[in-house]
């Protein structure tokens, strides 16, 4: 008895051990996982100098501009203050110029002008339907698409602030003086946003809420 009592210990004890070898190695390869988790595998393409980053951050907000050629008439069709509904086109007409101009800085740097999507712009664009499709058509959704209109020149203004900073970085001096004349009209139209919104939309929107 004594002897089969000795041998049944020493298999549990191996079988202990052989547990705690495998939680250990599940362990090792659990801390493993986490300790790469988040580190972001570049791509075979990616840019891995600031020219590189610089014209493939053009090719992302060419993207940008054209998709916005074609969001504005539709913003524009939905609004229904007059004061928004001429700024909507009066920015279409300036992001027209503003992709041309893209294209001329393309050139200056060497470069073809190659349109790379642009998920940030797609989701603001995006957001910006799902709001009109929210808000009955009136100062509520007017203001509604104030509100993506704007989120969409903020993402502008830091992108074209970011780029003439690479430019002026890499001595591009004539694309400096180009992408800084567009992130002046972003600001612009920014401002004439903010004025449509505070001088009468959001007050009559909020007048509905009162009803």
């Amino acid at each position: 008895m004594k002897t089969a009592e000795k041998n049944t210990t020493a298999t549990k004890a191996k079988t202990t051990a052989a547990k705690t070898k495998t939680a250990a190695a599940k362990s090792k390869t659990t801390t493993s996982k986490t300790n790469s988790a988040g580190v972001v595998k570049a791509k075979s393409s990616a840019a891995d100098g600031l020219r590189e980053l610089f014209v493939d951050s053009l090719k992302d907000i060419y993207w940008a501009e054209k998709a916005l050629i074609k969001a504005l008439p539709k913003m524009a069709k939905n609004a229904t203050s007059e004061n928004l509904v001429k700024a909507l086109q009066d920015h279409l007409a300036v992001t027209v110029e503003q992709k041309e101009r893209l294209e001329k800085v393309f050139s200056l740097v060497g470069e073809k002008a190659v349109a790379k999507k642009c998920d940030a712009m797609e989701g603001l664009i995006k957001e910006g339907e799902s709001i009109m499709e929210e808000t009955e058509k009136g100062p509520v959704r007017d203001a509604g698409i104030i509100a993506a209109s704007q989120k969409i020149e903020h993402y502008e203004i830091a992108t074209y602030g970011t780029l003439a900073a690479f430019a002026t970085t890499l001595g591009e001096d004539d694309a400096v003086l180009l992408l800084e004349k567009t992130l002046a009209e972003e600001k612009e139209a920014d401002t004439l946003l903010t004025d449509a919104a505070y001088n009468s939309i959001n007050f009559e929107a909020a007048e509905e809420d009162e009803e």
